[in-house]
């Protein structure tokens, strides 16, 4: 950067896109051309756009794409993944066409759980501060009726309130930790004024408690927010079937694909290594629809690494086993999500998305996603203990490189019919287009 910019927010957009091109760019107008490509011919969507978040000069495209034939729990649905990288839709359709004609996915939603906190520091009787929150719980509840009365009336709320006392790990420290039902809305902007309630509800409510010394009146609220870690906030998804029903073209010994996969899955679960790629896989398939259907998957991916460390180290997040005969595989995540309010209703992709899916409550759209993940770990496990990763991978990348040498048709078609029979490496595709357009 060459020079410091004053009041760049109140600049206009185009103000500021003429700014950005003349201090950081040598083709001030070829940057400006493309930031311009991006934008979207509809002047109203690209008002929407623009609006979703500050300083905006363009849009930054990343594919929609569709993994059809998943059949869940009996029913046939189509999933809207929104994703860069190759291969990722591919491997999720290929899963549920096989588990189509093998039982399907089932799934169910152990329970929807959310979590908020109050932090604060408290210096006293610890005994007080808990005879204390005894006697003014119930004001936590009716301070914020005006909070939760709509959310009561969808049949949620807030679930229950309780003081934990941290002075093991911090000095003085304590929470109120809150439960909360928030229904089809994910939630965050409910919980979070209901916790700065409860905080104002904390601080007031000691000022004038008589047991209290001065030094106990003066509570510290420290910040009130949402957690992302969600445990209680579960989907299970799995599929099963008979280990002679996993037979098809790369699996030609099914019992012994069937305990190499086992066996593969149980290396990520006690192998770190291993698990984090492992669980990466899983969410190529999370995210992808979480983004689609207008949610945070920054949210999602930090509760759900959270939870894979649960136990005290990082580890699966998916489970295999034989018995009597049947292979079963299944995982369980935290997942909280909602279907209505933020970009749902906003971002006309999203609405389109949720539309695919038949406009699912937010326990049905946990079901998809748990599903989308599984079925991704399912394709990545098969390609791993068969033919390897790389093949199918690179196959579906040789798009890309050929995008990025600029391949006319007439080299694409000679390219693709090499490397049907062949390797397909970055190095080897180079070398190959080097070839082709070698002088004669």
């Amino acid at each position: 950067m060459n020079n410091a910019v004053a009041g760049f927010s109140k600049l206009s957009k185009d103000e500021k896109i003429n700014w950005i091109a003349k201090e950081y760019f040598s083709n001030t107008e070829g940057a400006i051309a493309i930031i311009k490509n991006y934008w979207n011919t509809n002047d109203k969507i690209q008002k929407l756009h623009d609006e979703f978040i500050e300083n905006t000069i363009s849009n930054f495209y990343i594919p929609l794409g569709v993994a059809p034939n998943f059949l869940i729990n009996g029913k046939f649905s189509t999933i809207p993944m929104a994703i860069e990288e190759s291969s990722v839709v591919a491997a999720a359709a290929k899963s549920a066409k096989f588990w189509s004609t093998r039982g399907g996915f089932k799934t169910t939603v152990i329970n929807t759980e959310k979590i908020g906190q109050v932090h604060f520091i408290f210096k006293g009787d610890e005994s007080k501060l808990a005879l204390f929150f005894a006697q003014t719980k119930t004001k936590f509840f009716t301070q914020t009726e005006s909070i939760t009365k709509n959310m009561q009336k969808r049949g949620g709320g807030i679930l229950d309130i309780v003081l934990h006392d941290k002075t093991f790990l911090l000095p003085h420290y304590f929470q109120l930790h809150a439960t909360f039902e928030t229904k089809d809305s994910m939630g965050a902007n409910f919980i979070n004024s209901c916790l700065e309630q409860f905080a104002k509800t904390l601080k007031e409510e000691a000022l004038t408690y008589d047991l209290f010394s001065d030094e106990e009146k003066g509570i510290e609220v420290v910040m009130s927010i949402l957690s992302n870690y969600v445990p209680n906030c579960i989907v299970r998804a799995e599929v099963s079937c008979p280990i002679e029903a996993l037979s098809e073209k790369h699996i030609i010994d099914p019992k012994a694909f069937a305990e190499r996969f086992v066996r593969a899955v149980q290396i990520a679960e006690v192998e770190p290594f291993r698990a984090v790629t492992h669980n990466k896989g899983i969410m190529n398939g999370i995210d992808a629809v979480v983004l689609a259907t207008g949610n945070d998957f920054r949210a999602v991916e930090a509760g759900i690494h959270a939870y894979a460390s649960r136990n005290g180290t990082y580890s699966s997040l998916s489970h295999a086993k034989i018995e009597n005969g049947i292979f079963t595989f299944w995982l369980e995540v935290p997942l909280a999500l909602g279907t209505v309010g933020g970009l749902t209703s906003l971002h006309p992709l999203v609405k389109l998305s949720l539309e695919m899916l038949e406009n699912p409550s937010a326990k049905e759209l946990m079901q998809f996603v748990a599903v989308a993940g599984l079925a991704q770990n399912f394709a990545a496990l098969r390609s791993l203990t068969t033919t390897g990763i790389q093949d199918g991978h690179m196959k579906m990348h040789l798009n890309n490189i050929l995008n990025q040498f600029e391949a006319n048709e007439e080299e694409r078609v000679l390219i693709k019919k090499h490397f049907k029979e062949n390797v397909v490496s970055h190095s080897a595709v180079v070398d190959f287009i080097e070839n082709l357009r070698k002088p004669i």
